[in-house]
């Protein structure tokens, strides 16, 4: 570091992944968050910027970094700049990766009718999603947290990503996100744990009940004050006191647990607020996603 003196480390962020799962929408977040942020960095010069950083004397200590396949010879210069960043005691980095899943992505390209990046003239989006997840299979392995954005609006992400970075923008020991989903809409990919609760008692099939969520008080009275209710999240607490901290205990910084239903908006909505009500009492850090919450109520009313 040139023989500068912290006192305090300097914050990197380097924000990769897929092009179109999200990077500026959590480059914006960091900004707001009061973090320094460049754009489409190449690579090769992360570790010349961060060492302009250490001179500022702790004027420009919070530094977020977009760099991704746009800068060129991306691949060799990353592996560097991480391994350069990770060896100096001045400075805490992270590598966030961001993905989604390809039928998103292909989607969300062709709303904004622009040409995949990875994409060779004649070449569908598709083809380039596949080639761009490939190449940068190695990247995600290296990163401190991955986000799939599949199932999470603009507003959502930068909800996870102020739950998973706090207020010093670090990571906490593990942050755990909780998905609550109807299981006719397809399970997520990125699923650590995955329960499925249609045993429990049906809301639906309450006429007064049915046009509620399970964020609703009288559909969590029913759905949770029942025998078979309590029995589960009985078993859900002890399993959850056991788990967590052999997580922990492995590195592990991010746990998504799943929770599924029929269609994603009674039962499983219940059980997830309650989750993320039970591990938040722990001293712990939930977040929470209702993927198909608005999804349901829509094909209701069609």
């Amino acid at each position: 570091m040139g023989g500068s003196q912290m006192t305090e480390p300097i914050e990197c962020v380097l924000i990769t992944g897929l092009s179109g799962a999200g990077k500026s929408v959590a480059g914006r977040f960091f900004e707001d968050a009061g973090y320094f942020v460049i754009d489409n960095l190449p690579p090769i010069l992360i570790e010349r910027f961060v060492e302009l950083c250490s001179q500022t004397h702790g004027s420009i200590d919070h530094i977020a970094l977009v760099t991704d396949l746009r800068s060129g010879d991306f691949f060799p210069a990353f592996y560097d700049a991480v391994a350069w960043l990770r060896r100096q005691s001045g400075i805490h980095c992270q590598v966030l990766f961001l993905e989604a899943d390809d039928e998103i992505l292909v989607r969300r390209y062709k709303e904004s009718r622009r040409r995949h990046p990875s994409a060779s003239p004649g070449e569908s989006p598709l083809d380039g999603i596949g080639r761009e997840r490939e190449q940068l299979a190695t990247v995600r392995g290296m990163a401190d947290l991955v986000i799939n954005t599949s199932a999470l609006t603009p507003k959502a992400l930068k909800e996870l990503l102020t739950a998973s970075f706090g207020t010093k923008g670090r990571l906490t020991t593990l942050q755990v996100s909780i998905l609550s989903l109807g299981f006719k809409y397809g399970l997520p990919l990125d699923s650590d744990l995955v329960f499925d609760v249609r045993f429990l008692p049906n809301p639906y099939y309450d006429e007064n009940l049915r046009p509620l969520s399970g964020k609703d008080e009288p559909v969590r009275r029913f759905v949770l004050e029942t025998p078979i209710g309590q029995a589960l999240l009985d078993h859900l607490s002890d399993l959850l006191d056991f788990l967590i901290p052999q997580y922990e205990s492995e590195g592990r910084s991010h746990l998504v647990i799943a929770i599924g239903c029929t269609g994603g908006r009674h039962r499983s909505v219940a059980i997830a607020e309650w989750l993320a009500q039970r591990i938040g009492a722990g001293g712990g850090v939930a977040h929470v996603v209702h993927r198909d919450l608005q999804r349901d109520l829509l094909e209701r009313r069609e």
